[in-house]
C-alpha cells in the first residue's frame, strides 16, 4: 500500500511564502508523475502542478511564476515552493501519484493565507 505524507502548511500573510513536502511511501522514481492538487471551501479540486521523472513541469495558470514544484530523489519527497501567496490561494493543498494499480493521495494539509 502507498502511502503519501504531506506536511508544511500553515498560515501566512499575504505576500508570504510556504514550502509544502510530500513523502512517499516508497522510492518516488516508482512513480512517473508526482501532483500537487488543492481544494478551496466550495470549489473544486484542481491541479496545482505536476512533475514527471522526465523533469518536465507544468503549472496551473493561476500559480505560474510564484509555485515551484522539484522532486528530491534521495529523500522520496516533492516539493512545493509557494511564493508571493494571495487568499486566493487557501485552500487544502493534496499530493497525488498514480500507477497501474490505484490513484494515491495523502491526507491533505491546510494553507490559509490571511490578507
Amino acid at each position: 500500500q502507498v502511502q503519501l505524507v504531506e506536511s508544511g502548511g500553515g498560515l501566512v500573510q499575504a505576500g508570504g511564502s510556504l514550502r509544502l513536502a510530500c513523502t512517499t511511501s516508497r522510492s518516488i522514481s516508482y512513480f512517473y508523475t508526482m501532483r500537487w492538487y488543492r481544494q478551496a471551501p466550495g470549489k473544486q479540486r484542481e491541479l496545482v502542478a505536476s512533475h514527471s521523472l522526465s523533469g518536465s513541469t507544468d503549472y496551473a495558470d493561476s500559480v505560474k511564476g510564484r509555485f515551484t514544484i522539484s522532486r528530491d530523489n534521495a529523500k522520496n519527497t516533492v516539493n512545493l515552493q509557494m511564493n508571493t501567496l494571495n487568499p486566493d490561494d487557501t485552500a487544502v493543498y493534496y499530493c497525488n501519484t498514480d500507477d497501474t494499480f490505484a490513484v494515491y493521495w495523502g491526507q491533505g494539509t491546510q494553507v490559509t493565507v490571511s490578507s
